[in-house]
């Protein structure tokens, strides 16, 4: 257990890990050497200390990570996120908590699967067992079969873990989140194009679909028309393979090689903090009080490991610890996905030369999440307008902004930059390789946007042409998403402001975009209201408690607006 570890917060009955003062005080000391002085640093030293501290901090967060994990997941049963004006999990977490959607998710999912696998519960929640360890074994650890890998999981590394579940013919949990970069350079006329053709797509999978899956689906329709040789797809899965057997093979060694890293400090583990009786009442304010807090204290682990990951990558001291790759150190050493990290070493970069987005982050100004986004795009002198910015609008209209003003000037600079999952990027490549041999010769990759294109364009463009209807007017003027602030779904239904059953007309600033969730189940459930008038004077509020003295009915309150 760390020193001084637990602590008890306001509104929350749990006991919740925080960084001890001397911890914390201890890595604040450690400040990045300049560049002229970073061959003067003793390496191996500095390796182990920064290890020391590092190990410790990534113990503390992942304590914090299970608890908030089985909070969300007890959020997700019935209609306790539509109680609290959220359609999802991810929501919720991006919304409430500061936590990417995505993780949110996981976090949740993950607590389910434990639910359901008690031995690899207690030895996650003990702190015995990380989150990415038991992540690897959730296919095989169960009935039973659970008591044996869970005893494994104690002493194997990750990557011995995932090749016996390999081993064991039992598929690989997928890695979500993984994305890659991909840049082009792109004219006036193929931008138009290309353009044209997203939007297109957009009518085909909805219009919530983001630019990555709408890319893909343009990839497929030509591959469809133009299938590529098999020969050349064995070959690139050939490469893919050769270069994962030789990680393998590299990390394989390495722990033989240091005995699984037996040299470096040990590090206690961490017990999760227990939610309290607040689950099983299923309250959601109750549980929402307490995963605020624990947030709350995440973000300062969080800032913690920034900042030590920092200094360990900008080193690059994972060699000195014995490990093949700042990732590799990641996985193993601190139990934490290699991008989780590596996200929160790129935050810390740019606090320093934003203290004044470091001061709101600490203030509780922005969320973590929040500060994540305005680091991509502020300066020194854009930081005050754009904090005040994130402080007045949801996360989700924050990054849709951003995005905006990021693909305006890359539109005006001629460049294209999507970011998509590692099998769009496969599939992007291969419709290149089909666009350049339906041609006969060789195509730039500007030559190939416009050839897809205008492949898509053709083939579903007089499929598509259909009257407008005040339906799809009222869509398209809110772009297609649920207008209820924070809600990151496609709009489905549009919502009568005043009820059509009171009068209400069906002018454009009586209607308004929402999901189905939404719609259905949160404002005809009468979880929350809207008034206004669409689409700028909209107020949402959440407008139901549960009362106590009503042996758990639903009653109305004071109305409360809206948290997010």
């Amino acid at each position: 257990m760390l020193d001084g570890g637990f602590s008890s917060i306001g509104l929350c009955a749990v006991a919740v890990p925080a960084p001890p003062d001397a911890l914390a005080a201890e890595a604040w000391l450690l400040a990045p050497p300049m560049p002229h002085e970073r061959k003067g640093v003793l390496r191996e030293e500095a390796a182990r200390l920064i290890d020391g501290l590092l190990a410790r901090v990534a113990r503390g967060r992942g304590a914090l990570d299970v608890a908030i994990g089985e909070g969300l997941d007890a959020l997700s049963i019935g209609d306790r996120l539509l109680q609290l004006g959220c359609s999802g999990v991810g929501d919720y977490a991006r919304e409430h908590l500061g936590i990417h959607e995505r993780t949110g998710q996981q976090m949740a999912r993950l607590a389910r699967e434990l639910r359901v696998r008690p031995l690899l519960r207690e030895a996650v929640r003990s702190g015995e067992v990380t989150a990415r360890k038991a992540t690897a074994i959730l296919p095989v650890a169960r009935g039973a079969d659970e008591a044996a890998w869970v005893a494994r999981a104690r002493s194997e590394t990750v990557r011995a873990l995932d090749a016996a579940v390999k081993a064991a013919g039992r598929p690989e949990p997928e890695r979500e989140g993984a994305v890659e970069r991909v840049d082009l350079e792109v004219g006036p006329e193929a931008r138009a194009r290309l353009e044209e053709a997203l939007a297109l797509a957009g009518q085909v999978l909805g219009a919530g679909a983001p630019r990555w899956q709408r890319l893909e689906a343009i990839c497929q329709e030509f591959l469809a028309a133009h299938p590529v040789d098999v020969r050349d797809e064995e070959d690139a899965v050939e490469v893919d393979a050769s270069a994962a057997e030789w990680l393998e093979a590299a990390r394989a060694a390495l722990e033989d090689e240091t005995a699984c890293w037996a040299a470096l400090d040990a590090v206690d583990p961490v017990i999760a903090p227990d939610l309290g009786d607040a689950v099983e009442r299923g309250d959601s304010d109750g549980l929402d009080a307490e995963l605020r807090a624990l947030a709350t204290m995440r973000e300062r682990w969080d800032e913690l490991v920034g900042h030590l990951a920092m200094l360990l990558r900008m080193l690059g001291l994972w060699r000195e610890l014995g490990f093949l790759s700042s990732g590799h150190y990641s996985e193993e050493r601190l139990g934490m996905a290699a991008r989780t990290v590596e996200q929160r070493a790129s935050l810390a970069r740019r606090l320093q030369t934003l203290p004044g987005l470091r001061d709101a982050l600490r203030s509780g100004r922005v969320s973590y999440e929040k500060a994540r986004l305005v680091a991509r795009v502020a300066d020194e002198d854009t930081v005050g307008e754009w904090i005040a910015n994130a402080e007045r609008t949801t996360c989700i209209a924050l990054r849709r902004e951003i995005e905006e003003n990021q693909e305006t000037q890359m539109c005006s600079a001629g460049e294209l930059t999507v970011r998509v999952p590692p099998r769009v990027a496969r599939v992007l490549d291969a419709a290149f390789r089909a666009a350049r041999s339906a041609a006969g010769h060789w195509l730039t990759p500007e030559e190939c946007v416009l050839l897809l294109a205008e492949h898509f364009v053709a083939t579903w463009e007089d499929v598509l042409r259909t009257r407008s209807t005040l339906h799809r007017m009222v869509l398209a003027r809110d772009r297609g998403w649920c207008q209820v602030p924070g809600c990151s779904r496609a709009a489905a239904h549009v919502h009568h402001v005043w009820y059509r059953s009171r009068g209400g007309g069906d002018d454009g600033e009586n209607l308004v975009s929402v999901c189905a969730a939404h719609h259905l189940h949160a404002i005809h459930g009468g979880f929350i209201r809207v008034r206004g008038r669409a689409p700028v004077g909209l107020v949402w509020e959440v407008v139901l408690t549960r009362s106590a003295s009503s042996g758990g009915a639903w009653a109305a309150s004071g109305a409360i607006e809206c948290r997010v």
